[in-house]
C-alpha cells in the first residue's frame, strides 16, 4: 500500500515538472503581451530585427504599463526579474534586453526559458511558494532604487534644458520683432520727399546762394 502511494506521489511530481517545463512563466507571458501590443510601441517594442525589446520610456513604462499587468510600478523589480530569466542588457545607451529564446513572432520558444536556480528561493515543506522577484514586490512602498532615481534626475535635467531653450527662443523672437520694426520705420521714411541737397558722408551740404535766396524771400514777405 505504501509503495503504491509512493509511486503515485512520484508520478504526480513528474507531471508537475512536465507541466512547468511545457508552459511559460506568467512573467514571460505578460512581458511578451506588452511588447506585442501595438498600442504601446511608443513606450516598449521590439527592436528592428525582433531579436530583443526596448523600453523607450522607462518612467512612463513604470508609471502606466507595469501596474496594468504586474500590479506594481517598481521598474527595478521588473529589471531584476528579467535578469533572473537570463535576459541581458544589450547596450548602455538605452534599455534594450536580449534573450536567445525571446523573439518576435516566436512565442512557442518562451517555454524554453528557465529561471536561474541561483535566483530561486529554497522552499520548505508545505510552505507557500515564494520567489525572489515576488519578495521584491512586497517592498512596493519603499523608495526607488538608484537606477530608477537616475531616470528621474535625467528627466528633470532635460526639463531644465527645455526651459532654457524656450527662454532663448522668446528672446530671439523679440529681437526679430525689433528688427522688423526698424525696417518698417525706415521704409516709411522713404515715402517722404527728401531734401535734394547733396550729401557728404550722409550730411546734407549747404548749396552756394541758398542762404541768400532764403533771406530775399523773407524780405519780400
Amino acid at each position: 500500500m505504501s509503495q503504491a502511494l509512493a509511486m503515485e506521489h512520484e508520478c504526480e511530481n513528474s507531471l508537475l515538472k512536465y507541466a512547468r517545463r511545457s508552459s511559460p512563466s506568467p512573467f514571460l507571458l505578460k512581458t511578451y503581451k506588452l511588447i506585442e501590443d501595438p498600442t504601446t510601441n511608443d513606450t516598449i517594442s521590439w527592436n528592428a530585427d525582433g531579436t530583443a525589446f526596448v523600453i523607450w520610456q522607462p518612467v512612463e513604462f513604470a508609471r502606466v504599463l507595469l501596474p496594468t499587468l504586474f500590479k506594481h510600478s517598481n521598474f527595478s523589480s521588473f529589471i531584476r526579474q528579467l535578469s533572473s530569466y537570463g535576459f541581458r542588457k544589450v547596450t548602455t545607451s538605452r534599455w534594450e534586453f536580449y534573450n536567445d529564446m525571446f523573439r518576435r513572432s516566436e512565442r512557442e520558444l518562451l517555454c524554453k526559458i528557465r529561471r536561474r536556480k541561483d535566483w530561486g528561493s529554497k522552499l520548505l515543506p508545505v510552505a507557500p511558494i515564494q520567489t525572489a522577484p515576488q519578495e521584491s514586490d512586497d517592498h512596493r512602498g519603499s523608495s526607488s532604487t538608484s537606477g530608477y532615481g537616475n531616470l528621474i534626475d535625467e528627466n528633470k535635467r532635460l526639463k531644465r534644458e527645455n526651459e532654457v531653450l524656450s527662454s532663448e527662443l522668446i528672446r530671439m523672437k523679440n529681437k526679430h520683432k525689433e528688427l522688423l520694426d526698424l525696417v518698417t520705420v525706415h521704409a516709411s521714411w522713404e515715402n517722404v520727399e527728401e531734401d535734394k541737397r547733396p550729401k557728404l558722408f550722409g550730411v546734407k551740404l549747404e548749396v552756394p546762394g541758398e542762404r541768400k535766396r532764403k533771406r530775399s524771400e523773407i524780405n519780400e514777405m
